[in-house]
């Protein structure tokens, strides 16, 4: 059971991971001990996350939110599996803990009065230099 918040638990059957062989530091190790981690959070099922919540974790996943609504993450950042699957899991709850956050609805807003004719003043104000810019006429 993975823990995110006093009130959200996932549970063991919502989680599955699998191990391959890492392509990062090793040495020889790399090529006979499966390091790297893919967890596979079935988010779409999880019954301990809202529909908002689940909307919010899919865009931030990205890529890695699959068709069946299942969330991977791969983990080959060190030589221990254990770490791995370690760092694994706390990807997963920071990922959650960000969903969980409602971002806050933006109030439309107006200009002021006097903002609105500050910028028309300078506005009319740009265009008189502009046209001073003109020719000038030799009449003699």
């Amino acid at each position: 059971m993975l823990e995110i918040t006093d009130q959200i638990a996932l549970q063991d059957w919502e989680m599955t991971e699998s191990f391959t062989r890492s392509s990062g530091p090793g040495g020889q190790n790399v090529n006979k001990v499966s390091t790297a981690v893919e967890l596979r959070f079935e988010a779409a099922r999880s019954p301990n996350l809202t529909d908002p919540v689940k909307a919010r974790l899919k865009r931030l996943a990205g890529r890695r939110w699959t068709e069946e609504g299942a969330l991977l993450l791969r983990v080959e950042d060190t030589r221990s599996q254990a770490r791995n699957r370690d760092i694994a899991r706390e990807r997963l709850a920071e990922l959650i803990r960000a969903a969980l956050i409602t971002p806050k609805r933006r109030r439309p807003t107006k200009p002021t009065k006097a903002s609105v004719r500050r910028r028309l003043a300078g506005k009319s104000q740009r265009s008189t230099v502009k046209s001073l810019r003109g020719k000038v006429d030799d009449a003699e």
